[in-house]
């Protein structure tokens, strides 16, 4: 599984430290450390930024921005995919319509079903690309609770076969927990994990703690790159539980 760290992270000397010979995931909201990106990381991938702007009461309207920029990445060697705009709690024929208008192919492009819409329209994303990215929204937007657990492995019913191989390359979006990832055969995963939680000193106590926010991402990353995903999907845990203190 690939493990894309989400940028930018503050300092620069502790993004690079992150990067190095690793996977960045760039946003267009954020797309300041994308040089760094480029420079550094086996590999990188570029999100639309719609998280980011719906989070801030101002969803996109207008895609041809982000079309450019994501075009001008697909250029760089190292990008792996561009995460298709998508409308956060919106209708299915919202998010078709976006599908529909995308200019940059399909080995590109990954679209994102959401976890409040149909397993059908899961369903047809799986069989019509090569990529297909999870977010939770809607009920199912805490990541890792019950109620979360229960409507993902509804959906692993959807994308992989009897023996719980998946058809199709599944990213999951915010979703770069090992607790999280362990039980789901996703090829990638994201989150900001490392950017939100070097800054917080309070989360860094006693005699040991790293000293610095170059070290504390050396430590983030060295724990979330030991654990991968598995191969195929058998069931979610007994017990579902997000870390305390770790935020996705």
């Amino acid at each position: 599984m690939i493990h894309y760290h989400g940028l930018p992270i503050t300092p620069e000397t502790a993004a690079a430290q992150v990067l190095q010979a690793g996977h960045g995931f760039v946003s267009f909201a954020e797309p300041r450390n994308l040089g760094l990106a480029a420079s550094v990381c086996q590999s990188f991938a570029v999100d639309n930024g719609a998280f980011t702007a719906w989070k801030q009461g101002r969803p996109v309207a207008d895609w041809r921005g982000f079309y450019d920029w994501a075009a001008d990445a697909k250029k760089i060697p190292s990008c792996d995919f561009a995460v298709i705009p998508d409308v956060i709690e919106g209708g299915e024929a919202d998010n078709d319509a976006l599908l529909n208008e995308w200019p940059l192919g399909r080995f590109f492009g990954a679209p994102v079903w959401h976890m409040h819409e149909s397993l059908q329209r899961l369903e047809r994303l799986a069989s019509d690309w090569p990529r297909v990215c999870i977010g939770s929204s809607g009920e199912f937007a805490t990541v890792g609770n019950a109620l979360w657990w229960g409507r993902i492995g509804k959906a692993m019913s959807v994308v992989c076969d009897e023996q719980g191989r998946p058809g199709v390359k599944l990213h999951g979006l915010r979703m770069l927990n090992p607790l999280v990832f362990k039980h789901l055969p996703f090829a990638s995963a994201d989150s900001t994990n490392i950017g939100r939680n070097i800054g917080i000193d309070q989360a860094w106590r006693g005699s040991y703690s790293p000293p610095t926010k170059e070290a504390r991402a050396v430590v983030m990353r060295a724990r979330i790159e030991s654990q991968n995903a598995p191969t195929r999907w058998i069931c979610a845990p007994a017990e579902p539980a997000i870390e305390q203190g770790t935020l996705l």
